[in-house]
């Protein structure tokens, strides 16, 4: 786990960029982002260190006509929920709700109670939202800890590897309160909202089968395809990116500048283009149709996390494996540049897994797929989700 100075952090949270105020009414502007921050008390520092980064951030005056708001867990049942709002040079924490108890996130109806009092609290036209914690892709909330068929034997989660010696990553939903993509999505939906984006500050999370369960509730989803260091997304570089107009190729390309400077040079970012998943879906489904992988080829696909049977699989290199028609081949390409641009995606030499360690990039397509995976987590659970379904007929 990466040390950190108690007193450093202490300085970080008594002199961040914004003080506390009173609530002064305000109307409707035109967009209103949240952060949301489910509980997981082992990444509570980095989950105030990006608070504060956006704080730096609406000091700026970054902000136009714009609303920035912070959910924040404080436990497993109590949450806070505060808006940062520039006042003369300086950013303030203007606090909105105290949640004992808080709505449970895990399930679609909490995120619809929490997302109803956004709308209420901080109207707008249009919304978006962070989400920073763990994460697992789009691996159901209780499969994961599913023996792997033998009695008494189970596989670890990565997180568990924390005290090994190596630096920390990032869950969604926390180690201990895990949500389902499909619980995100409805709660969204029956909330009555569509986001711009979602950016997921969690591991493993930009993949197919999570952007396609998602592409009704969001036009954008930014995220990693691999384990994000514990730090983070850096707020303060990618928020002037996020806020405005949002910047999709500006938050990759400082996300890249951050980790490539950082003492553990590890991370992958990229922007799904949620809007372009239907027809990427469709020619992967005339792909499956005619082709079918062999699995004793797995070791030659690019692998993008690190268990032991592999759950996640670079998906362009995937398909340029299966595929052997050149004009099928090239109309998905076309389909996943549309889907994932690449001036949306970038990523350093290598990804860190607190599983397995440094592992290398030798392609990357921003988006991870399953298909291909004999994990016990997956070979049943991957038939389950929307992707599966669409691309096999």
């Amino acid at each position: 786990m990466i040390r950190r100075s108690l007193l450093g952090l202490l300085a970080l949270f008594l002199f961040s960029a914004c003080s506390d105020k009173i609530e002064t009414p305000q109307g409707p502007v035109e967009r209103t982002v949240l952060m949301f921050f489910p509980w997981a008390p082992d990444l509570s520092p980095y989950t105030k260190k990006n608070i504060a980064d956006m704080e730096s951030v609406v000091a700026a005056e970054a902000l136009r006509n714009e609303r920035l708001l912070v959910f924040s867990m404080t436990g497993q049942t109590t949450a806070e929920l505060f808006e940062l709002r520039y006042d003369r040079g300086r950013c303030v924490r203007v606090w909105k709700k105290d949640y004992t108890p808080a709505p449970d996130v895990t399930s679609a109806e909490g995120i619809a109670a929490m997302l109803g009092d956004l709308q209420r609290l901080a109207p707008a036209s249009r919304f978006a939202m962070t989400i920073g914690c763990h994460g697992m892709a789009w691996l159901p909330a209780r499969s994961a800890a599913r023996a792997a068929g033998q009695p008494g034997f189970r596989y670890k989660e990565y997180w568990e590897y924390a005290g090994s010696g190596g630096p920390l990553t990032r869950w969604f939903g926390g180690s201990s309160s895990k949500t389902d993509i499909a619980a995100l999505a409805e709660g969204i939906r029956s909330a009555g909202m569509k986001m711009d984006f979602i950016l997921f500050d969690d591991c493993y999370m930009a993949s197919a089968e999570v952007a396609f369960a998602l592409r009704g509730v969001t036009d954008h989803l930014v995220a990693s395809t691999s384990e994000v260091m514990a730090a983070g997304f850096p707020y303060a570089a990618i928020g002037p990116c996020l806020v405005g107009q949002t910047d999709y190729g500006g938050v990759a390309q400082a996300f890249f500048d951050f980790y490539s400077a950082y003492e553990y040079p590890y991370g992958t970012v990229s922007t799904i283009v949620c809007s372009q998943l239907d027809a990427l879906a469709e020619v992967m489904a005339r792909i499956n149709e005619r082709f079918e992988f062999d699995s004793a080829d797995l070791s030659a696909l690019q692998r993008l996390d690190g268990y032991s049977p592999v759950c996640f699989f670079d998906l362009g290199d995937y398909v340029r494996q299966l595929c052997s028609d050149p004009a099928l081949l090239a109309e998905f390409e076309t389909r996943l540049e549309q889907a994932v641009p690449a001036a949306f995606r970038r990523h350093t030499p290598e990804f860190y897994s607190m599983s397995n360690g440094i592992n290398p990039i030798r392609t990357f397509s921003g988006i991870t797929v399953s298909d291909p995976s004999v994990h016990p987590w997956t070979v049943s659970a991957k038939l389950s989700t929307e992707w599966w379904q669409a691309t096999h007929r």
